[in-house]
């Protein structure tokens, strides 16, 4: 039974391709809600499994449900995750809301996840994107992503609508990195974002694995932090930070390769200078904090 706590209307999009495994606990997780989106459009991405089946099933039993199968050329990409995203967003033009999201669509939340979610919203009002804190499962166990408290996991992405479009949404970036693109540009526009540590969410197969192998994940991924303008000494600091998240050193190596690689062949960043800038002063006041915090640490043990 849903809440009838009157929070503002809000919408979520599923990008789906080929998620006739997983797609089902996702839509039970999201039929127990407390609060519903007013829609939930999910997209079957040029899906040739039985993920617009399943769908339609539910959709039938529940209206909030919506299914729009979307056709396109080429091989699955994160690019292509955008343009999906985006055809789910014109799915929801006719319908009114103040905030829209992305739910990957091999993810499960607790009942009272979206209700707690929206009271954060409710009580900050410069609080542009929000989110859970994903555990993927890896091995047989559910492992929390390491992720920074200004960062939000692209699986379980909600935003502001304002800031949504602000922003101007997702943008198809070959190398993947969508979902970080928003969320820099998310704060450069002075709009809060921010990971809820209380809200945990599931993730049934961790991200990128659907068409790559950890190591060869991992490569991709450090190939798309440069692609993001990552700069070289905060890239090097953060696959020392991650050394021990799996597969552990070697996941962390390969990264770091997939960095390497892309800056000698001379690509440039996918996403506009201004952003970068933006990015790489963050970047730079972290790392001055973080010498100071151990500078401080150094005093007191003098």
């Amino acid at each position: 039974m849903t809440s009838h706590q009157p929070f503002a209307p809000f919408v979520i999009i599923t990008p789906a391709h080929n998620e006739e495994a997983l797609i089902g606990k996702t839509i039970t997780s999201m039929i127990a809600q407390l609060v519903r989106p007013i829609r939930w459009i999910i997209v079957a991405d040029n899906s040739s499994d039985r993920t617009a089946q399943i769908v339609r099933e539910h959709a039938a039993r529940h209206d909030f449900i919506k299914l729009v199968e979307y056709r396109r050329t080429g091989a699955r990409s994160f690019g292509q995750k955008a343009r999906a995203f985006a055809a789910g967003v014109a799915a929801a033009s006719p319908v009114d809301y103040a905030y829209i999201g992305n739910l990957d669509a091999d993810i499960t939340l607790d009942p009272d996840y979206f209700l707690r979610l929206l009271l954060e919203f409710d009580h900050a009002p410069d609080l542009g994107l929000a989110g859970g804190r994903v555990a993927s499962l890896i091995d047989g166990e559910f492992v929390e992503q390491n992720i920074a408290p200004d960062s939000v996991a692209g699986a379980v992405q909600l935003f502001r609508r304002a800031c949504f479009e602000e922003i101007g949404g997702y943008r198809a970036l070959p190398e993947g990195g969508i979902d970080t693109a928003a969320e820099v540009m998310a704060r450069m526009y002075g709009w809060q974002v921010r990971t809820l540590p209380s809200l945990r969410v599931h993730e049934h197969r961790r991200t990128g694995s659907a068409s790559a192998a950890p190591v060869a994940a991992r490569f991709k991924e450090g190939a798309r932090l440069h692609s993001l303008g990552y700069g070289l000494i905060f890239m090097c600091l953060r696959s020392l930070h991650h050394l021990p998240d799996p597969p552990r050193l070697i996941g962390s190596g390969a990264s770091l390769a997939g960095y390497l690689r892309r800056q000698l062949s001379g690509s440039p960043p996918a996403i506009p200078a201004d952003v970068v800038d933006f990015l790489r002063h963050e970047q730079q006041q972290k790392l001055v904090g973080a010498l100071k915090g151990l500078y401080v640490r150094h005093l007191r043990n003098i």
